[in-house]
């Protein structure tokens, strides 16, 4: 079986709440230990430095989407192969099109650009990957909450719906890639 690559969107913040650094780390190494290539923004800090160490420290891959003007700040040091692009936009594109599914961690407005944007895509039928949000700990309830909204207010079909699965926790969503990869 060839490696499937997973993208991963999260967060550089290492401020964040221990649990979702734990929760980065844990998804890392469940990947890793899967078989699965990691794709990710290249960051050494936060959830995604807690995502490829935990990778990493299972001997698996990890591939970084860097912008130039970023690298030399915030490039994580043991990544596996690095792409350095010119714009966050390209770095978005490659991250996204060269991956076979993505997870969206806890994170702030990046990796809530990012996610939108997937979903977005996914909608207009230009990806077809899965798309998985994951609530730790309600997280995501708002988000959650603003689509229920949309849907009431008639902005967005329900049938969206259908562009993304939400799970609660790490181990939730390994059980749900295992049926796909």
């Amino acid at each position: 079986m060839t490696s499937k690559h997973i993208c991963v969107y999260c967060a550089a913040s290492d401020i964040c709440d221990k649990k979702f650094l734990d929760a980065g780390r844990q998804l890392g190494e469940a990947l890793a230990l899967m078989n699965v290539t990691v794709v990710y923004g290249g960051a050494q800090f936060g959830v995604m430095g807690a995502v490829a160490d935990g990778a990493l420290n299972a001997k698996g891959k990890v591939i970084g989407w860097i912008p130039k003007f970023m690298k030399s700040e915030i490039l994580h040091p043991g990544i596996t192969e690095v792409h350095e692009v010119e714009t966050m936009h390209m770095r978005k594109h490659g991250m996204m099109m060269g991956s076979d599914a993505l997870i969206a961690l806890p994170g702030g407005t990046g990796t809530l650009e990012e996610l939108m944007e997937a979903i977005t895509w996914k909608r207009l039928d230009l990806i077809h990957m899965p798309i998985f949000i994951v609530n730790l700990d309600g997280f995501y309830d708002p988000l959650l909450n603003l689509f229920e909204n949309m849907f009431k207010e008639r902005f967005i079909s329900r049938d969206l719906e259908k562009h993304w699965v939400v799970v609660n926790t790490v181990d939730e969503i390994i059980e749900k890639l295992k049926l796909i990869i």
